[in-house]
């Protein structure tokens, strides 16, 4: 195998070696010193003998003969030598290496892909997403609280006391807080009304997926979309501070909720998240930056996981040739948020019959999930199954009470249904909660073996 130089791969993986702390020992204790070191490092990691790990390259200390690289393994520093031979490695450049005893040995690298290149973006920010809803808990803290400014030299941090968010930032969360729709505002069997309509189509068209596509098509600095509104909060919080805040800000750490740390990629999550805290205490603007970095992650990994999911539909045969993932807020009556999650499947299946032509023509099914937990209902999941005019839904309630309710509600639900046009054949609740896939990343890599 070759690379696209028309260099000729090595015939093994290459070796590369932890590097070991500096001893003056010599002979038998000094080797012993070098492979606890190495080891001591590699067991620290929690890398087992054998297994193999994606790891991204930082820096490049040194490329003349044997060159010291220093990687990010599961976001530790983890100096390393290695003769890099026909293998050319970058910053950035992402590496599957696998631990052999004392050693690592370098297995590839990540081709340069299309879906390459989301992949490396989307496993940059998968470990600081921070959860919409919980940030915008904390927003609205904010606004009627203030945040508190950062110390200045000789400042006491007794000394502060919260001020009223810039004039900038507070209105880009007024008019999102604004838009966000209201539960009471969605009453069953009013799905065929052109308000309600219209309302679940700006809910999604503002979500944040399509900020980029919105904005090259209609560029306006006021456009109202989730993740335009975040980014006008913090050019608004910026804009107040002193010195290179741009460069401060890409060196801040974003917040990340725990549960999106733990499964990342399973979209809706199995597990509920913890309900927003409400009436906490004023933060900072350092930590206000911090978690709407971590909310912005939580928009853009959505973005790239629904791109990677719908740029693998074309080869497989089960999967769906689109996909669109979603979190949506919404408020509670008392002005609370919480989220549904939306998971949008496009997937085209042959006709039985024949067309004009003599040939088969595709034929889409929609599929969607959505996942809400409700206060009082507990988690809801629901899954709908559209082909041409057939469609078939099923409930999942993980509470007995609300399986009982939902049981009462059906008819009003085939009724809607069937008054839309839909023939329904298929109509259930269940107990419980559903499965659903969690995305594993593949990496594509250029072999280092021949």
């Amino acid at each position: 195998m070759k690379l696209s130089s028309d260099q000729q791969l090595p015939t093994s993986p290459a070796p590369v070696t932890s590097k070991p702390a500096q001893t003056n020992d010599a002979g038998q204790s000094g080797r012993e010193t070098t492979a606890l070191s190495a080891r001591q490092q590699l067991d620290q990691l929690q890398l087992a003998n054998r297994e193999s790990v994606m790891a991204r390259v930082s820096e490049i200390i040194n490329r003349q003969g044997n060159a010291e690289i220093l990687l990010d393994v599961r976001g530790k520093p983890l100096q390393v030598s290695t003769a890099i031979g026909a293998t050319e490695l970058a910053p950035g450049d992402w590496v599957k290496v696998m631990r052999a005893g004392n050693d690592l040995q370098l297995l590839g690298k990540l081709a340069s892909t299309p879906e390459a290149a989301m992949t490396r973006a989307l496993a940059q920010r998968m470990p600081w997403q921070q959860s919409l809803d919980s940030g915008l808990a904390k927003l609205m803290t904010a606004l009627n609280q203030g945040v508190i400014p950062e110390l200045s030299p000789g400042q006491l941090p007794a000394a502060r006391s919260p001020q009223p968010l810039p004039e900038a930032a507070k209105q880009a969360l007024e008019t999102l807080l604004g838009r966000l729709p209201a539960s009471n505002t969605l009453t069953p069997g009013s799905g065929s009304q052109s308000n309600t309509v219209q309302q679940i189509r700006q809910w999604i068209a503002e979500s944040g997926l399509f900020a980029e596509s919105r904005l090259a098509q209609t560029p306006s600095a006021a456009l109202p979309d989730l993740k335009l509104a975040i980014g006008r909060m913090i050019t608004g919080l910026l804009a107040e501070q002193s010195g290179d805040a741009v460069s401060a800000f890409n060196r801040l750490t974003p917040l990340a909720t725990p549960e999106l740390v733990k499964a990342p990629l399973q979209f809706p999550q199995s597990v509920a998240l913890s309900p927003p805290a409400t009436g906490s205490e004023p933060t900072s603007v350092g930590q206000t930056l911090r978690m709407l970095a971590g909310m912005l992650n939580r928009i853009t990994v959505n973005q790239l996981h629904s791109q990677i999911l719908s740029a693998r539909g074309g080869g497989e045969a089960a999967a769906a040739t689109s996909t669109m993932l979603l979190d949506l807020p919404w408020v509670t009556p008392q002005n609370e948020p919480r989220m549904a999650q939306l998971r949008l499947e496009q997937h085209k299946n042959e006709s039985s019959s024949k067309g004009d032509s003599g040939k088969r023509t595709a034929i889409s099914e929609w599929r969607l999930n959505l996942s809400v937990d409700l206060e009082q209902a507990g988690v809801v999941n629901f899954e709908v199954s559209l082909r041409q005019q057939e469609v078939s839904a099923r409930v999942w309630a993980e509470k007995q009470d609300t399986l009982k309710q939902v049981n009462q509600e059906l008819p009003l639900l085939r009724r809607s249904l069937t008054e839309l046009g839909l023939d329904v054949t298929d109509l259930e609740c269940r107990r419980g909660s559903p499965s659903y896939p969690t995305t594993k990343l593949e990496h594509r890599l250029v072999d280092t073996r021949a």
